[in-house]
């Protein structure tokens, strides 16, 4: 498909972010750039988070590697901008990876990529990426890295994998995207940019008038005030005994059961690994939506609530968002989110609980931050502007 004289180029986003991906290169479509969306993830687990796509790789089949490296060579023709996310996620296809690495060395094809004058872009997705394990747990009040269950598996996360994953992914991008993440170790780099923009939501979609089938509907009073968790991954993520892990379940779950024993009308709605299309069914009906307590910023989830016109208890680090304000001030002094930690989480639930009044106030300006800031209209527009400054386009 040739480009229109006046497209400001072609991108190519390759893996999946949960669904950003997808509804931003729909609206950057509309702003003239020819905007594709390559899903090479061959996990079946994996898919629940996706939207769309416009082309797959997989191993299905016959001569898989001869498919894939025909379409590696298609986009290097094609593309102006290569766009990866996800911690080990700078790729075209594992298959393609593994290719390389054997033939030439770790890296190869994104090398030649660059050589060919190709942009590379890349999103940063959390706390396994370019940071290690051992700056991240130092972060003491509160602590983050005492929740996690994946703190004892190298395999996962420790310093030695985190920090040769930063050092990759800094050598090969000239544009890094991260939106309240941890400023230490390799996110301390002239090309790691907070843009929340590129973390967007489709605003009709996660709409709060959202019509809701029946065979979604919660089994609960309409005086019932329904706080809404969700955790992806929740055994992998979660001491077994305890239910301890970062999303704060074991805080979150033995605290309204004891506010139900007081007699307070109020019920837990909990959700694990639904896909996240059936989800917001679920998240429609909530009237408070909690999540992490000691991490110290909020993840798609929150998005899609503020999305819904929801208010949202978690905790912000306020370090991270001092240096968020370098760059995006407004949106750092319009996040809705009500504050809360391990010790206070009590009473700013009981507060919102009793005070329904203020659930709506929040709500709507959850709703009017999450339109300006994450809606994949704003964000094409942001993401605009930074794709043609790196290809130095007007």
């Amino acid at each position: 498909m040739a480009l229109a004289q006046d497209s400001p180029g072609s991108i190519l986003f390759s893996g999946h972010c949960y669904y950003n991906p997808w509804y931003l290169s729909r609206e950057l479509r509309k702003l003239g750039w020819r905007a594709d969306v390559l899903n090479w993830d061959e996990d079946p687990s994996n898919q629940i988070y996706y939207h769309g796509e416009d082309i797959r790789l997989d191993t299905h089949g016959r001569f898989p590697l001869l498919r894939h490296l025909a379409f590696y060579q298609y986009a290097l023709r094609t593309y102006d901008i290569i766009h990866f996310s996800n911690t080990e996620g700078m790729k075209f296809s594992p298959l393609l990876e593994r290719f390389f690495e054997r033939r030439f060395s770790k890296g190869a094809e994104i090398r030649l990529a660059k050589r060919l004058g190709k942009k590379i872009a890349y999103s940063n997705n959390g706390c396994l990426d370019g940071v290690s394990q051992s700056s991240f747990a130092a972060w003491r009040t509160p602590p983050i890295c005492e929740d996690c269950s994946w703190r004892n598996e190298p395999s996962v996360c420790a310093d030695e994998k985190n920090l040769a994953w930063g050092a990759f992914r800094n050598r090969h991008a000239d544009f890094q995207v991260l939106i309240g993440g941890n400023r230490a170790d390799y996110n301390v780099d002239p090309r790691v940019h907070e843009a929340p923009g590129f973390y967007c939501l489709d605003d009709e979609f996660w709409n709060p008038d959202l019509l809701i089938p029946t065979n979604y509907r919660l089994p609960l009073p309409e005086s019932t005030v329904k706080v809404y968790h969700a955790v992806g991954n929740m055994q992998r993520r979660s001491d077994a005994g305890t239910r301890r892990n970062v999303k704060s379940s074991h805080i979150w779950m033995p605290l309204i059961e004891d506010l139900k024993a007081e007699g307070r009308d109020v019920e837990l709605v909990f959700f694990q690994d639904v896909p996240n299309t059936e989800l917001r069914y679920y998240q429609a009906q909530a009237d408070i939506v909690v999540d992490m307590l000691t991490y110290g910023f909020f993840g798609a989830n929150v998005r899609e609530a503020l999305m819904l016109g929801k208010p949202v208890i978690c905790h912000l680090r306020d370090e991270w968002l001092d240096q968020m304000r370098a760059e995006v001030p407004d949106y750092v002094d319009e996040l809705p989110i009500v504050q809360a930690t391990p010790e206070t989480a009590r009473d700013v639930l009981v507060d919102l609980i009793d005070h329904p009044e203020k659930r709506a106030e929040i709500g709507r300006r959850s709703r009017a931050f999450a339109v300006k800031w994450h809606s994949a209209r704003e964000g094409a527009k942001q993401m605009d502007r930074i794709y043609r400054e790196l290809l130095g386009r007007p």
